[in-house]
């Protein structure tokens, strides 16, 4: 398949997110060879089912595996790097974190937030980099989360900023190797976890005053964003965290009324 990334291979953990699956598409259509990772076969074999509809005849790996596993992160990498003795492109989107006023944030959320939205981040950096040759591209999910305050996601949106600092880090140790490093920061977006919320008219009443382009995310919107940083049109743009959220960072985050303790729900990236 011609294209910019003919011949490259990407690896994109948390595949079986909306996002990681567009995004996924976006980089097919494109000619990159892709291995996908995930906790959940079932989920996976979906995933490539509808990325061989949408874009047939693309290179389809699948590694089953937690990507907060550093072994399991590292067999990964490997897997991709065997395609074709190459490992272009990583897209890493595992996150996640909990709602809870911030007295309410125990130690152990906030580690277990820090291991999926950091560690995991880690994993596929120190294990992929071996494997890319010069000129490589590392992609991460970051959040809007990371520089505006949102009430009652204090654990999250710490975590998510350490991302941040990983990802600036990262470029600029890595930057001599022409290896780039950035991220995507969503504003809120249509997935699995947060489908029910795009159908509930009283969360859209707080959101959308809150987003200038007046509407919220689709994970096509965040695909777009992810092809740029992971092709050759970015090749001199690293240290970056790109928002794509409507305009979100223009204003503020919406305060859903968790200010007091005992209020829990999940969020997920």
């Amino acid at each position: 398949m011609s294209g910019a990334l003919s011949g490259q291979t990407a690896l994109v953990t948390g595949a079986t997110g909306a996002i990681a699956r567009a995004s996924a598409i976006a980089l097919a259509r494109d000619g990159a060879h892709l291995v996908l990772m995930a906790r959940r076969p079932e989920g996976l074999e979906q995933a490539r089912a509808e990325i061989a509809a949408a874009v047939p005849g693309t290179h389809i790996a699948l590694e089953v595996g937690d990507c907060i596993d550093s072994d399991a992160v590292a067999r990964a990498c490997r897997a991709a790097w065997v395609i074709a003795e190459r490992l272009d492109i990583v897209f890493a989107t595992v996150g996640g974190g909990s709602f809870a006023p911030i007295l309410d944030v125990t130690p152990e959320a906030l580690r277990k937030d820090f291991e999926l939205n950091v560690i995991s981040a880690h994993h596929a950096l120190r294990h992929a980099v071996p494997l890319m040759p010069d000129g490589g591209s590392l992609v991460f999910l970051s959040s809007g989360a990371a520089p505006l305050t949102f009430p009652g996601l204090s654990s999250y949106s710490v975590s998510k900023a350490g991302l941040e600092a990983l990802v600036r880090s990262a470029a600029d140790e890595l930057g001599w190797r022409g290896i780039r490093v950035n991220a995507v920061r969503p504003g809120l977006t249509r997935s699995d976890s947060t489908g029910s919320m795009f159908d509930a008219p009283e969360t859209l009443e707080k959101f959308l005053p809150e987003y200038p382009l007046g509407r919220l995310g689709e994970a096509e919107d965040m695909a777009g964003a992810v092809r740029y940083l992971a092709g050759p049109e970015s090749a001199w743009v690293t240290g970056q965290c790109i928002a794509v959220d409507g305009g979100n960072l223009l204003r503020r985050s919406p305060n859903l009324g968790i200010a007091s303790p005992s209020k829990s729900g999940v969020h997920q990236s």
